[in-house]
């Protein structure tokens, strides 16, 4: 609750948002920097100009800076100062007990940064990472993977308390994105960041996202292009037994089991959408509304039964329904397409007469486009188009159809219909 009313209480400080180009194919790491912390080179002089100007943002005030990953954009400060995490939450209107994941550089800097240890070439580099994560961090970081680690004892752990929403354990990960690992690399300072939308609305995948949102709340974005990802990192728990995923992302499920050797054989997928309101949540996106547009979103969850004139007749039911309920405000509609719908024509998927504008677009052909396209065709359709519906065709829940999913039943808040 103190944490909430400190949020309020700090000044809404309006600032002019800048936004500056980086070219992630001028920054380059060693093979072995995301172990020993060992800085990147720049070729491109106006690329480090702007990362330096971000890392010093980042390093020496309470301020944030918006910044590209490989999954989605995100909105950064320091993991070691309560100001920066209150800043981060004010910019975003985030509720202060929804936890942040920490992004670090190396693992020389975890040990060093928030653990409080001095370097020592004698110990494990490992030795503050349960031996459950060592075969997924070895394959997946960097890369869109988060795992739980106990938080640091008080007398040698610097992390913000801000950022782990009241629980004994902290998120952390090592992005692949060029630009991310610099950024924490030049500052030195392991960055909490969500990602740099208002909250509740989709997650951004390109510079002008975050702009859209957060233009004067925020004095930096650092625009690095489209994020190859879309959707935000997977969340791995191996404090717990058996094993649990948290949360659906970059990488799949299927990914993690394959990848993590015996220990995760039997991991569990965390099902529940939502916890309860005074119950404490061990990852992003669990308590509160997410990913969601301003138009009512339908979610059409795949159905193999149904055939293609029976998805097309539902398709219509759909429209003629919210048609009959929103007859004054309805006037546009987006149709988001994903598996079934790409080789089907909706040309006469309209009410006969009807006056509705309709637009169609297609995700992709595979979850991996899908998952990329998922976020920007929401918001484009949303913020460009300003529909008033939007009718997204779901995929299956394996592989990156679970990640997917997890994101459009809370775009949907319960509107989905078996398709």
């Amino acid at each position: 609750m103190l944490r909430r009313q400190l949020v309020r209480k700090m000044s809404q400080r309006a600032f002019e948002t800048k936004i500056l180009k980086v070219n992630p194919l001028s920054i380059h790491f060693s093979p072995n920097a995301h172990i020993d912390g060992s800085l990147p080179t720049i070729s491109d002089p106006e690329t480090e100009k702007a990362l330096l100007e971000a890392a010093k943002i980042i390093r020496d005030s309470d301020d944030t800076v918006a910044f590209p990953t490989e999954t989605v954009y995100g909105l950064g400060g320091s993991s070691l100062n309560d100001k920066s995490v209150l800043s981060i939450y004010r910019a975003k209107n985030r509720p202060s007990d929804n936890p942040l994941i920490t992004h670090i550089s190396s693992i020389d800097q975890l040990n060093r940064r928030i653990y409080g240890e001095e370097s020592n070439s004698n110990e494990s580099p490992l030795r503050n990472i349960p031996e459950i994560y060592h075969s997924l961090i070895a394959k997946l970081w960097p890369g869109p993977l988060t795992i739980l680690l106990p938080v640091p004892p008080m007398e040698s752990g610097t992390l913000s308390k801000l950022t782990t929403g009241d629980q004994p354990t902290f998120a952390v990960r090592i992005p692949s994105s060029r630009i991310a690992r610099a950024l924490i690399a030049l500052s030195d300072t392991p960055i909490a960041a969500p990602s740099a939308n208002a909250s509740t609305k989709p997650s951004p995948t390109l510079a002008s996202h975050v702009l859209h949102d957060l233009e004067g709340r925020i004095p930096l974005i650092l625009d690095g292009g489209p994020c190859k990802i879309g959707v935000e990192s997977t969340v791995v728990d191996g404090l717990s037994q058996p094993p649990s995923l948290l949360r659906p992302g970059g990488f799949t499920y299927e990914q993690i089991v394959e990848l993590g050797g015996s220990q995760w054989a039997d991991c569990r997928v965390e099902r529940r959408q939502t916890v309860g309101e005074t119950e404490k949540v061990r990852t992003p996106g669990m308590k509160y509304k997410h990913y969601s547009p301003s138009a009512k979103v339908i979610l059409l969850v795949p159905n193999r039964k149904d055939s293609t004139n029976s998805r097309l007749e539902k398709l219509r039911d759909i429209i003629r329904t919210e048609q009959s309920l929103r007859s004054e405000s309805l006037k546009s509609i987006a149709v988001l397409t994903a598996s079934h719908l790409n080789n089907t024509s909706l040309d006469n998927i309209l009410p006969s007469g009807s006056n509705l504008k309709m637009i169609v677009e297609s995700l992709g052909s595979t979850g991996r486009e899908i998952q990329a396209n998922l976020f920007a065709a929401l918001r484009r359709v949303d913020e460009v188009e300003n529909v008033d519906l939007i009718i997204v065709e779901g995929l299956p829940e394996v592989d990156e159809g679970l990640a997917v999913m997890n994101r459009l039943k809370k775009a949907a808040g319960g509107n989905c219909i078996s398709f």
